[in-house]
């Protein structure tokens, strides 16, 4: 098992506590804070057990709103990488989606200065005639 720091939560200069995310058999999910000695809880997802976490943080007279909380979670090394590969497909595909919408309102405003109709442009664009309006009225 490999691991990953999936969500820091590092405000200001809060000092930083690891919580371990370890999927057991049943498929419950065992938090347990590393600098915490005992302090360990479960939760069906993430987040119910990081919510139970808080809790169970406070028992040991630790504010959870004062420390900052890193998650790492426990999965097979193939899996990482799959998550790893999956986050860097989507920051391609967002920043892809922004040079398109782009190119598109700058074509918009260039079909217009040629005099083109919404509707003609729209149908060279193949968008709704109500999405050329809003590229062309939008700055930029």
């Amino acid at each position: 098992m490999a691991t990953t720091n999936t969500r820091k939560k590092n405000k200001g200069s809060k000092p930083a506590l690891t919580v371990e995310l370890v999927r057991d058999e049943t498929n419950w999910w065992t938090a347990t804070v590393l600098e915490v000695p005992g302090c360990l809880t479960q939760g069906r997802t993430i987040d119910q057990a990081m919510r139970r976490i808080r809790e169970a943080l406070e028992l040991f007279d630790v504010d959870p709103d004062a420390v900052a909380l890193v998650e790492r979670v426990r999965l097979p090394t193939k899996a990482l990488r799959a998550i790893d590969r999956s986050q860097e497909a989507r920051k391609r595909a967002e920043e892809e989606q922004r040079r398109a919408q782009s190119a598109l309102k700058e074509t918009a405003h260039l079909l217009e200065e040629l005099g083109l109709s919404v509707r003609d442009a729209a149908k060279l664009l193949g968008l709704s005639h109500q999405r050329i309006q809003q590229l062309r009225h939008s700055e930029g």
